[in-house]
């Protein structure tokens, strides 16, 4: 039968009563004495005249008067109403009637507490009434119960205050809180029958934990029937029926239902329909075939075509320059994944302090009769301003203090110029940089850069002037790319004092340098800064012109891999390796700075910055003119912490070809803070087969994994 609810409503109409003559079933009209007169009745009747009502000031004054002189009474108590009185009375069963022992009231009120054990009964066994048409009949029920179970358990009063209570009364109070929990996780399970019995028994042994027993009455479970969608026509036809996942004879789950509710709003918006509104579901239950019919209204919109660029509030960047921005072109499909890539592209520009776009009705429609949504975007500038510090400390380089003041939007659109500071043990560095982002086309950056460095090291010490112009694509913690590049194109004058090995001293030698830098980058990891999964390969590569000792052209170019695999939730392995070569010139015609230098935080840590490859007789490294390196690391994470364990490998050579022989091993471990924009990470290192001059041990602090 169809479940209904019947309302019936009784109407009385007011006649007169009559008494029936017992002996001739007459009605009896004899005339009694009146109660009062017709005068005392007349006179209690309140005058019905049509004076006029005095003012609300007049009624107040007298009220107050009456309230004076104690005239008003106080309205009678039988006329209060318990609001309790209204509530519907407990089921039989679920009534604990039994009063506990005054022995157990007794230690209650000695100990301040009440143990007591929940169980849970009638979710053991499956259930195959009503799945003859269902071979997996029998698993689906007991996948059913062990749902029912887990999240009850999960959400449960009684199981969550470790088995102890103030009174039997608050235990009473939880188990009816259980109850209606457990009833509304079987109905979200499709047990629209079901019923929860609740009897606490009190243990046979004195001080003992008080039973509390949750009894399920499951009844049978409910399948959909017919799924129905009222809705109009949209294109592709199937696009409604196509994305809702539930069939005819699936349970019928909340989660389930709901979830794919969740899918039409977001399919919808994905295929055109940008004003897209899913409706309040209706589900007609047949408790005599346990059949639940499904009708959802879905109100698709009009299908719309992406149309013009609209902006409100305080704009940052003209309807012109987030045109650039944006991933679809005026008359494409409306897509709702290409507007939320719109609004990521405007906060990734760090220039507003709010941004939202929606959709809205455009004017006009296409030639096909399709109509036109508008994006508006609402934007609100942030201050352009900022000032960034960070520190560091690795051994072989020292400490390092960076600063710097930008005005990210100096020079409109997305032009900032930014002038940094850098004071460390062995470097000191002064720059100014122009930056253009989104330049005349998204993710496309241009910076020009003017700098002077000093730099204090075992293998040189130089004074270094650089100007550098580079256009290029690069990933940022906010905007992950898969695939990024770069070129450019610097000029440098360097006066650098270096060891001269066919002289056998040091010496002085200023340098001019041009160069050509390019680099691609392959990044398929999962995050920019502590990756867990995935890989990614770099190659970068440098024509170079030096003048100094001869004219000399040459090519820098180094490779970098590494590789990130998650053995567990909570742990990682992660290896790096990199190659790295200088073709055209040998090594004491390079400028120092421009040499291969192995060891250090980022290359082979326990051994010093710079301090792999051969050495002078100061046992100074010297440089050469290829690399080989690699590292493992295996990660631990708990919480906001983590331990690192990690071996070290590599060395630099002389020849232009790395000879993967003679390596130097470091082994160390460290550990991890992990914070909302990256972990902080602190190394400690020991080299295994150290040389003359390299320290016992290596500390490094820096932001973000080693590699």
């Amino acid at each position: 039968m169809i479940r209904t609810i019947a309302i019936l409503y009784l109407s009385s109409a007011a006649a007169p009563l009559l008494a029936q003559n017992p002996a001739d079933g007459k009605a009896n009209t004899a005339q009694h004495a009146p109660i009062i007169t017709d005068t005392e009745f007349d006179a209690a009747i309140p005058s019905l005249d049509d004076a006029p009502l005095e003012s609300i000031e007049v009624w107040n004054v007298e009220q107050e008067n009456r309230e004076a002189d104690g005239s008003v009474a106080e309205p009678a108590a039988q006329g209060a109403v318990d609001p309790l009185l209204d509530d519907p009375l407990p089921l039989i069963e679920n009534f604990d009637a039994e009063p506990p022992p005054a022995t157990t009231q007794a230690a209650e009120r000695e100990a301040g507490a009440v143990r007591y054990i929940l169980r849970l009964d009638g979710l053991d066994a499956t259930r195959t009434t009503d799945l003859a048409k269902d071979a997996d009949g029998i698993a689906v029920e007991a996948a059913a119960w062990n749902d029912v179970r887990s999240r009850f358990y999960d959400l449960s009063s009684l199981k969550d205050n470790g088995g102890r209570a103030d009174s039997r009364a608050e235990i009473g109070q939880r188990a009816r809180a259980d109850r209606q929990l457990l009833l509304d996780i079987l109905n979200g399970q499709g047990f629209f029958d079901a019923d929860v019995q609740v009897k606490t028994e009190t243990s046979a042994t004195e001080g003992g934990p008080v039973n509390v027993v949750l009894t399920v009455l499951p009844g049978r479970r409910y399948y959909l029937g017919q799924i129905a969608f009222a809705a109009p026509a949209v294109q592709p036809a199937d696009l409604i029926s196509g994305n809702f996942t539930p069939k005819t004879g699936d349970a019928i789950i909340a989660d389930v239902i709901l979830a794919a509710e969740a899918k039409l709003s977001v399919e919808l918006p994905q295929n055109g329909y940008p004003f897209a509104n899913v409706g309040q579901r209706d589900i007609l239950l047949d408790s005599g075939s346990g059949i639940g019919d499904y009708t959802l209204p879905v109100d698709p919109g009009v299908r719309s075509y992406f149309g013009q660029l609209r902006t409100e509030g305080m704009p940052t960047f003209e309807a012109g320059h987030i045109a650039i921005l944006r991933r679809y072109k005026t008359g494409d499909l409306y897509d709702s994944r290409k507007v939320d890539d719109l609004r990521a592209a405007l906060i990734a520009t760090g220039l507003l302090s709010t941004v939202s776009v929606e959709a809205v009705p455009g004017e006009g429609v296409a030639l096909d009769g399709t109509s036109y949504a508008d994006l508006l975007v609402r934007q609100e500038a942030a201050p352009p301003r900022s000032l960034a510090a960070s520190a560091g400390y690795g051994t072989g380089q020292g400490f390092r203090a960076e600063g710097s003041w930008t005005h990210r939007n100096l020079f409109p659109p997305e032009g900032a110029l930014r002038v940094a500071s850098l004071f460390g043990t062995q470097e000191q560095a002064a720059s100014v940089t122009f930056d253009r982002g989104n330049a005349g086309r998204r993710d496309r950056n241009i910076e020009i850069s003017l700098s002077a460095l000093h730099s204090n090291y075992d293998a040189f010490e130089a004074y270094t002037g650089r100007l550098a112009v580079t256009m290029a694509l690069v990933s940022t913690p906010i905007w992950q790319k898969k695939f990024t590049w770069s070129i450019g194109a610097e000029i440098l004058g360097t006066s650098e004092d270096a060891f001269e090995l066919a002289r056998g001293v040091r010496d002085r030698q200023l340098y001019y340098v041009a160069a050509l830098p390019g680099q691609v980058g392959f990044d398929r990891s999962n995050d920019l800064l502590d990756p867990v999964r995935g890989y990614r390969m770099n190659l970068r590569i440098s024509p170079e012109a030096s003048l100094g000792t001869g004219k000399q052209i040459y090519v820098r170019a180094i490779l970098d891999g590494s590789y990130y695999h998650p053995v567990k939730d909570n742990i990682v392995v992660a290896a790096r390796a990199r190659v790295g070569t200088i073709s055209g010139s040998s090594r004491d015609n390079l400028a120092p700075s421009r040499r291969l230098y192995g060891g250090g935080g980022g290359s082979v840590r326990g051994f010093g910055y710079q301090r792999l490859g051969p050495l002078d007789p100061n046992n100074d490294p010297i440089g050469g003119r290829s690399v080989n390196e690699f590292a493992l690391e295996g990660r631990y994470r708990f919480g906001n912490l983590g331990v690192v364990g990690f071996v070290d490998a590599g060395q630099a050579y002389e020849s232009t070809i790395p000879k993967f022989d003679d390596w130097r091993v470091g082994v160390g471990i460290g550990g991890r803070f992990y914070t909302n924009f990256g972990p902080v990470r602190l190394d400690l290192a020991t080299p295994l087969n150290r040389r003359p001059g390299d320290s016992r041990f290596s500390v490094y602090v820096s932001i973000g994994q080693a590699f």
